[in-house]
């Protein structure tokens, strides 16, 4: 066993592990940290395959920004306690047939897997990352200026409107 393939199972197991404590948690804080724990080791899966671009995105974005704003909303709402939910009757069977279909899809993906995989060759160690981001960067500000100024405009509106909701009416309650 090489030492790629070491740190690889072992942040396998660290990013299950992440997710099914997300999923199982009954405290939203708690689950939004490892969320944020999750993201970490995607970002290490990138590094592992030579994207360093693509792991700092996956930090600064996801586990940084996106998830502060989470924790901020979870925070300002009080929602830390998710309350007893009650469970439709079909919510069940469908998850285990659900969970059966990608049991068998992840076997037979293991069981028949595809030469094709080793077709890929690794990324060019002469890649000019400056060249890359100003390319990026003029496209983010020239062509799709109008869709980031949209995402950052619902982003706000639902924050304002999640605090408009839980905030309580004068001389109502």
């Amino acid at each position: 066993m090489t030492l790629d393939l070491i740190l690889f199972l072992v942040l396998a197991v660290i990013a299950v592990a992440s997710a099914l404590g997300m999923l199982l948690s009954r405290n939203a804080v708690y689950s939004a940290l490892f969320l944020v724990l999750n993201f970490v080791t995607v970002a290490a899966f990138y590094l592992l395959l030579g994207a360093p671009l693509i792991a700092m995105t996956q930090v600064t974005v996801y586990a940084g920004a996106i998830m502060v704003l989470f924790l901020f909303v979870i925070m300002l709402l009080g929602a830390e306690q998710l309350g007893p939910t009650g469970v439709l009757p079909w919510q069940r069977p469908l998850a285990i047939v659900l969970a059966l279909m990608l049991i068998i899809e992840i076997g037979y993906l293991l069981i028949a897997r595809s030469p094709a995989v080793s077709l890929l060759s690794p990324p060019p160690s002469a890649v000019n990352t400056t060249d890359f981001l100003r390319q990026m960067g003029e496209m983010l500000f020239n062509e799709y200026l109008l869709p980031f100024e949209v995402t950052s405009i619902l982003l706000l509106v639902a924050m304002v409107g999640a605090i408009v909701l839980t905030k309580p009416e004068k001389g109502g309650r």
